[in-house]
């Protein structure tokens, strides 16, 4: 990354006007005077000339010189350290997080400013809305001989340079700052991304204004010690969305429906409604499974027209719904619109895969809501079959989905098959014997296997003909979180296809 010229002196003086500048700022007049080449917080990516941000639960100031050794010349901390051998620059903060975020828009020059923004939060369905604004927005972009758009998404991310697997729903500030910048300098006109509620809660979006902020729905999720102490606190997280976005698109169908409306209301200049309810702005009507997706209609102020997605659960026509409420706002064609949506797919979402008599079903349902509306579809889609399914839980965070999947589990699913999944610094056993303790008392049957590999292959041989096995959580991703490290695996569709023998 060129340095884009601000010296040390304007991140001290952009942090102090934001009240985050402690008193004690350690730097020479010829530190301060010098130019940030780079800002980071990891110390594995480091060049001469960083600013180098000290943040994390995990933080240790073994980091810090091991940053300092490979060319970083100042940090960022809530805390001075005393390194024998080594007296850097530092300015400390009382915030770091937030102190992140002005770091990482100055050095980036808040490129964002320069993108039309759509932001998409909601407990379920973020990812799936987020393909089909993408899919909407390069076929409206390509008509008119114009770069596609970028997209930040919980499964990838693509920004006009970079291409890749994603990690977080939203990533930090400094990741997600250098995206917009990518995309910028790649000539990219429209960005679409998640926003998660850990990202509003713990500042990672803050100053970014959205051009389009829509709320699919809310659903209990990620209530632990470590994320959202309740459902209050995980609800008015969420609900900050409307105080950064010029229009808002609300779900009609959610649940505490009238409370986020009245939220968009109070915050937003423009507001847009959707959903299957005879009073939304986007009313969508007639919804039904076909051979290859889902058909329905919808009509606005506009048109009144069918329109078809390449996906199965019919679930995901509310989320189609979403983004034609948001591409109407931006004044995306209903032609692009139709296109685009019919155009989508979703790598691991709603994947279905057929052999050995059976239907596979690959999802990445992973809390209450999409396991409920994903068991609700399949019975509708595959009346009198058997089902059964494999899933796990992750470590150390949403702790209440072992309670609430498990049930889910048991009182659907004629079989559950339960392993591993992101167990993180937890023992993958004592996850999925909390998981399974609540599948019993639901009534259902259980086996864990710890090899989500074995798991699957299990699962796909132990089926009766005519069964649906559905395989949730992981869809295509090809890592798994063991202890602090990200480890290499084969996805979900890989072991389900090597299983049926599809490879």
């Amino acid at each position: 990354m060129e340095s884009n010229g601000h010296k040390l002196i304007e991140y001290v003086s952009v942090l102090r006007e934001n009240g985050l500048a402690a008193a004690e700022i350690s730097a020479s007049r010829s530190g301060l005077g010098r130019v940030v080449e780079h800002v980071s917080y990891d110390s594995n990516d480091i060049k001469k000339g960083t600013l180098f941000v000290c943040k994390g639960a995990h933080f240790s100031e073994e980091y810090l010189k091991d940053a300092l050794r490979k060319g970083a010349f100042a940090y960022v901390s809530e805390k001075k350290y005393v390194l024998e051998g080594m007296d850097p620059h530092c300015v400390i903060v009382t915030d770091i997080r937030k102190a992140m975020v002005h770091v990482a828009g100055l050095f980036y020059n808040q490129a964002w400013k320069k993108l039309k923004l759509v932001g998409i939060t909601g407990t379920k369905g973020k990812s799936t809305t987020v393909y089909f604004v993408k899919h909407i927005l390069d076929c409206y972009l390509n008509s008119q001989n114009k770069h596609r758009s970028a997209f930040i998404s919980s499964i990838d991310t693509y920004d006009g340079a970079v291409e890749e697997e994603s990690r977080l729903t939203t990533p930090e500030a400094m990741v997600l700052h250098r995206h917009f910048s990518n995309a910028t300098k790649s000539g990219i006109e429209y960005l679409t991304m998640e926003v998660s509620s850990q990202a509003l809660k713990y500042d990672r979006v803050p100053g970014i204004v959205f051009d389009v902020g829509c709320f699919l729905n809310i659903g209990e999720d990620h209530i632990s010690s470590v994320e959202h102490p309740d459902f209050d606190d995980y609800f008015s997280s969420k609900l900050r969305l409307f105080k950064q976005c010029k229009a808002a698109c609300v779900n009609l169908e959610s649940d505490s429906a009238h409370d986020i409306l009245k939220s968009a209301c109070a915050n937003s200049p423009t507001v847009v409604t959707f959903g299957f309810d005879k009073d939304a702005d986007v009313c969508g009507y007639g919804a039904e499974a076909t051979e290859n997706g889902i058909r329905f209609s919808a009509k606005c102020t506009g048109f009144d027209s069918e329109f078809e997605i390449s996906m199965h659960g019919l679930f995901n026509a509310q989320n189609a719904l979403a983004a034609i409420a948001i591409c109407r706002v931006l004044s995306i064609p209903a032609d692009s619109i139709r296109e685009g949506l019919k155009k989508t797919k979703v790598g691991g979402r709603m994947e279905i895969f057929t052999g050995k008599g059976l239907t596979v079903v690959v999802d990445y349902a992973h809390n209450k809501m999409s396991f409920e509306s994903l068991f609700e579809s399949t019975k509708k889609e595959f009346p009198g079959a058997e089902i059964s399914i494999v899933f796990g839980c992750p470590g150390r965070k949403a702790l209440g989905r072992r309670r609430e999947l498990g049930e889910a589990a048991g009182k659907y699913a004629d079989k559950t098959f339960i392993t591993e999944e992101d167990a993180g610094e937890e023992p993958v056993t004592e996850i999925c014997e909390e998981i399974a303790e609540h599948v019993e008392n639901a009534g259902g049957s259980w086996e864990i296997i710890a090899d989500r590999g074995e798991a699957i292959r299990a699962a796909i041989e132990t089926a009766a003909e005519g069964s649906v096995v559905l395989v949730t959580g992981k869809g295509r991703e090809t890592r798994q979180k063991r202890g602090m490290e990200y480890v290499a695996v084969p996805s979900d569709v890989d072991y389900v296809k090597n299983c049926l023998g599809l490879t």
